[in-house]
């Protein structure tokens, strides 16, 4: 799979929003540092931290078979180490032989055809040289336009599967970020969608996300799925809960660990008090136990 890239005010930020796009545990991914923000005056933060990650190979990859690499780089016995077999060296030796001119004939041969073997080699490598590499051009996947609108019709169709009526709407967020909605009036039988604390809808959310990637040749950006506003106002319920437990930080003094969550309702945390500088936030744990621990600044 392909290196995604995501930014944050700290390295761990970073890290959970790429994981979050990728939708797998830290223990699943490989993650790599491009980037440390920098220390300013008074103890401030200049600058954003940027990390790429990618899901961790399920295996070692193919090692290339030596077999065929040796068998042009070492001569073989069985293999005569020049274009003249043995008996015929013998038989140049000898006064009563009847090919004398035969050894010319298989040098002009072979050079020949090592002229004709450089010729087609340069041929193919200005063949490679002019076209562009596979893994450029998988490099550049499709716009993020294309991605929405591929989401948009695998939920139509899990609606329609399911005989649910609602309405399918796609958003731009950002360069990197296209959310899908799904709505409808009223939103009852759209609770389905959800499931308990929005376990069904992050589950619906990573195999829509999965979906887009099968029809992309190259990267995916970040896909969000919502169903009956419900991440709307979860992170707006997440917000001011984090707020009423930053204040309580604040006053005694003393950091404080929330209950385990998602990786979404875990940056919806760390997104709400991003901008204070009385408290910090950081994520301990293992999944499913991860959780946000909110301590004084």
């Amino acid at each position: 799979m392909d290196w995604v890239e995501t930014t944050g005010k700290s390295i761990e930020e970073a890290t959970e929003r790429a994981l979050a796009h990728l939708g797998v545990h830290r223990d699943d991914a490989e993650i790599e540092i491009l980037e440390e923000p920098k220390a300013g005056l008074f103890g401030r933060v200049r600058g954003e931290a940027r990390v790429r990650a990618r899901v961790r190979p399920s295996g070692p990859r193919p090692k290339r078979s030596r077999r065929a690499k040796g068998s042009e780089d070492r001569p073989r016995s069985d293999r005569p180490r020049s274009g003249v077999p043995k008996k015929e060296k013998e038989d140049e030796r000898s006064p009563r032989s009847k090919s004398a001119t035969k050894p010319s004939r298989t040098k002009k041969s072979n050079s020949a055809s090592t002229e004709a073997g450089k010729s087609e080699g340069v041929t193919k490598s200005t063949r490679l040289e002019k076209s562009p590499s596979k893994e450029d051009s998988m490099a550049e996947g499709i716009s993020l336009a294309e991605q929405g609108r591929i989401a948009k019709e695998f939920l139509q169709g899990l609606l329609a599967s399911m005989s649910i009526t609602a309405d399918v709407s796609v958003n731009e967020i950002d360069e990197e970020t296209v959310e899908v909605a799904v709505n409808a009036t009223p939103p009852t039988e759209l609770g389905i969608l959800v499931g308990p604390r929005g376990v069904t809808l992050q589950a619906l959310q990573e195999v829509t996300r999965t979906v887009v990637q099968s029809k992309s040749p190259g990267r995916t950006d970040r896909i969000l799925v919502d169903v009956a506003q419900y991440r709307e106002r979860r992170v707006a319920a997440l917000g001011r809960f984090a707020e009423k437990v930053a204040h309580e930080v604040v006053e005694t003094g003393e950091e404080r660990a929330l209950e385990p969550m998602s990786a979404a309702d875990r940056k919806a945390v760390h997104d709400a008090l991003s901008e204070r500088d009385d408290v910090v936030t950081r994520s301990e744990g293992e999944e499913p136990r991860r959780f946000v621990v909110i301590a004084p600044a």
